[in-house]
């Protein structure tokens, strides 16, 4: 039985085969990418702040490309 969040970017770790570099670090179709950009900014989970346009719009454009990879379709934002 499966439950929960199986195989979605925010439980999971998706990185394209084709430039897996081991002990580097890899392109991601994650969340870590927003992960990345609130450490940057020493977010400290207490206080709620708005995301600037180009992270929400990096983050959106790689759950986009998972997936696309993932299903060979593109999802139906409208």
């Amino acid at each position: 039985m499966l439950i929960d969040e199986v195989l979605t970017p925010d439980s999971s770790r998706f990185w394209p085969s084709v430039s897996y570099k081991v002990g580097k670090a890899q392109e991601s179709y994650d969340k870590q990418y927003l992960r990345d950009y609130l450490t940057s900014i020493d977010f400290d989970m207490q206080t709620q702040i708005d995301l600037p346009p180009t992270v929400l719009d990096n983050t959106l454009k790689k759950y986009i490309e998972a997936y696309v990879k993932l299903t060979g379709n593109r999802p139906n934002l409208d």
